[in-house]
């Protein structure tokens, strides 16, 4: 076998694309691997793992095309000509739809009743629409990303002084009076409105509260930097505010890493001034100073938060208190178990996220329960930071849904390739016990993901066995059964690979802690 590349100065393909023409160009005989991504220097780390990197590939830069395949010669060479033709045909391939705008006017003017535009477009271009959208009376769901904290801000004040929203930048997940954008899951309507700095945390929270009988009113996205100092939330306090005034909304959720400090204090001042009960799960915050709010109750995690709004709602089920003693009962039973088919050797954890939130969730829990560090590409604390993300070392929980592994590739909830052969390199480090997954559908997400993963999970395993090594898989299933990809069968797809399936994020990473540190 040889790898031959391909670099294709200054050319882009949106990452779907890419990642559609390296599925074809891996199922083409006699390849064994293939890549297509942008040349950047974390997709060029990733191609020095696969083996797919060559001295050539070291000039690209980050704004030119990597087609790069592992095959004979031959084949090798006519994969490459191959893909160069399936780059031209997606890139001239005709719309589905009748009309197609070529602007945020001519859409409009094709749509007049809309009252809200999605913008993503590269950083560069987003804050100019985003601010058109503002000027034309249009909420706007920004997800793009790489737009400046000033331009954010200005947008932001744009946006309040017209009355509307600017969710975003970074914006991947909201839904408005029973609409989905963005990565957002099939929900029940219902009395719980939810205002997230953190767009998998909304869906988690939303999911659990309709696995609970609860369904919501609105999920409002704010960006993640909302809560900065900076910014002032000021997204976060308008739509807490709207809910506020929403006569449908009778129990509200707020959802975000720890704000700043003034932040804080501004959205617990917003929250005193409406009688409705407020749950508020700033991740890794302070409780106790929500618990100084007689309307409010603090969470821990994502799980907390959505178990007290159901209970605050009127669900039928029992306190918090006794729910945790339960699960942890349980899981303590099934951790014993599983840690006693684990070699003295297997000490590590390791959590390979497509949500950021649920990342940062995981290691929230685990700075509780283990005695060694958890070490990210997104960290908690700065002094856990990996030093290279492509390579994991003692316990670490990668957020595969970072930009620096999605400049040049879809986002991880979409395209599992990436996911799967960090998967396999974990699953040959002997020293790893517990491989912990996140699994988000809904709208936008990765169709199956389940029949993606289950054969590299078994793959994973079997390879394990050949060197008398067992292998721990744990995963939450972040979705409803109303989601297209259904969820009762992706749950039984990876148990059938052997995966345990825990009901959420927060009790996943439970579990692998215990496992891990045998308490």
């Amino acid at each position: 076998m040889t790898v031959k590349c391909l670099i294709k100065p200054s050319e882009y393909h949106d990452s779907v694309s890419l990642m559609l023409v390296a599925r074809d160009l891996a199922g083409l005989p006699g390849v064994e691997d293939a890549a297509v991504v942008m040349g950047t220097e974390a997709n060029k780390a990733l191609l020095r793992e696969a083996g797919l990197l060559t001295n050539e590939m070291g000039s690209a830069s980050p704004n030119d095309l990597i087609i790069a395949v592992k095959a004979k010669a031959i084949e090798a060479q006519n994969a490459l000509a191959e893909a160069e033709k399936l780059l031209l045909k997606k890139a001239s391939t005709a719309p589905d739809s009748e009309f197609r705008a070529r602007s945020l006017r001519g859409a409009v003017k094709n749509q007049p009743e809309a009252n809200l535009t999605v913008i993503s477009v590269p950083g560069r271009y987003a804050a100019a629409e985003a601010r058109q959208a503002l000027q034309m009376g249009l909420h706007v769901l920004l997800f793009s990303d790489n737009v400046t904290l000033e331009d954010e801000i200005a947008l932001k004040q744009k946006a309040i002084q017209e009355g509307l929203l600017l969710m975003g930048p970074g914006a991947g997940t909201a839904i408005l009076n029973g609409v989905a954008l963005g990565f957002a899951n099939v929900l029940p309507p219902g009395p719980v409105g939810i205002v997230a700095a953190a767009g998998t945390g909304l869906q988690e929270v939303s999911c659990l509260l309709a696995k609970y009988g609860i369904g919501i009113t609105q999920g409002i996205g704010t960006g993640g930097r909302d809560l900065k100092a900076e910014v002032g939330g000021l997204m976060m306090l308008a739509g807490l505010r709207a809910l506020q005034d929403d006569p449908s909304t009778q129990v509200i959720a707020l959802v975000s890493k720890p704000p700043a400090e003034s932040v804080t204090r501004q959205v617990l001042e917003q929250v005193a001034e409406s009688p409705k009960p407020t749950v508020i799960c700033f991740l890794g915050g302070d409780p106790g100073l929500s618990a100084q709010i007689p309307n409010a109750q603090p969470a821990g995690t994502l799980q907390e938060c959505a178990w007290l709004a159901a209970l605050a709602a009127g669900a039928n089920l029992p306190d918090l208190d006794a729910m945790l003693a339960d699960e942890a009962k349980t899981s303590q039973t099934m951790a014993d178990g599983l840690r006693a088919q684990l070699k003295p050797e297997q000490r590590y954890l390791r959590g390979l996220y497509s949500g950021g939130t649920l990342c940062y969730e995981a290691q929230v829990i685990w700075q509780e329960m283990l005695a060694e560090p958890v070490y990210s590409n997104a960290p908690l604390h700065e002094q856990d930071q990996l030093p290279d993300s492509t390579r994991s070392q003692g316990h670490s929980a990668i957020d595969l849904g970072e930009e620096e592994f999605t400049v040049g590739r879809p986002h991880p909830m979409i395209d599992n390739s990436l996911r799967i052969r960090r998967l396999l390199q974990e699953a040959r480090d002997p020293q790893t016990a517990v491989i912990l997954l996140d699994i988000v559908l809904g709208y936008g997400a990765h169709p199956d993901p389940a029949s993606e993963l289950a054969p590299a999970i078994s793959q994973a395993r079997q390879a394990a066995g050949q060197e008398s090594r067992e292998l721990v898989f744990i995963a939450s299933v972040t979705g409803t059964a109303g989601d297209p990809q259904g969820y009762d069968r992706q749950v039984q797809v990876l148990k059938d690979a052997g995966v345990v399936i825990c009901e959420s994020n927060a009790a996943a990473a439970r579990l692998a802690g215990k496992i891990v540190s045998g308490k």
